[in-house]
């Protein structure tokens, strides 16, 4: 059985640790964890990971966060994985920082990639595993804060984090997503 997991953030060393990479740092600590290295493939960073007789695709698109879509929707046509087996992991603003939230469905929240995401698949309909980055920003500077790296006491808890996401995302592959949000969710 085939999944395919997507982490989403920026390419480019100036975005490597901000709030709006989280997806990313999700899939490079899973990575890292796996002695796995990603290869830059069409429109993705692509690194493969077997767990417990699964295959399990590890996707950081290079089409920045806005065009996510294409990337998601390329890479399920490419490997032959359906809606139900797809999870994107993305930040999300209403999440307190560190919390993490999966749902089977929804609406974007306003988080771009997911908007990208629903246009290009024409559908709300896929598994998303969201990463609480807080809300702790003035009114009107929400891009700079999404663009700024993690605090220095975000840090301190931020691999605790990382690797409860990858706990939820193996048990998504493993144990299905209705488990997993009932064991996981916060």
């Amino acid at each position: 059985m085939k999944f395919l997991i997507v982490g989403l953030g920026n390419i480019g060393a100036e975005y490597a640790f901000t709030r709006h990479n989280a997806g990313f740092m999700v899939l490079d600590r899973l990575a890292a964890q796996n002695n796995l290295e990603f290869k830059l493939d069409r429109h993705a960073y692509v690194a493969e990971l077997k767990h417990k007789g699964k295959q399990i695709y590890l996707v950081k698109p290079t089409t920045y966060m806005n065009l996510s879509g294409k990337a998601v929707n390329y890479w399920m046509q490419a490997l032959k994985i359906p809606m139900e087996n797809v999870l994107v992991i993305c930040d999300d603003l209403a999440l307190p920082f560190g919390k993490l939230r999966m749902k089977m469905k929804g609406s974007h929240g306003g988080q771009n990639g997911l908007r990208n995401i629903e246009e290009v698949l024409k559908s709300a309909n896929y598994a998303r595993l969201r990463f609480g980055i807080g809300s702790n920003f003035f009114r009107g500077a929400q891009v700079n804060y999404v663009l700024s790296p993690f605090d220095e006491g975000e840090m301190a808890e931020l691999v605790g984090r990382l690797d409860k996401a990858n706990d939820m995302i193996l048990s998504f592959c493993t144990q299905g997503i209705e488990k997993t949000m009932t064991y996981f969710n916060e």
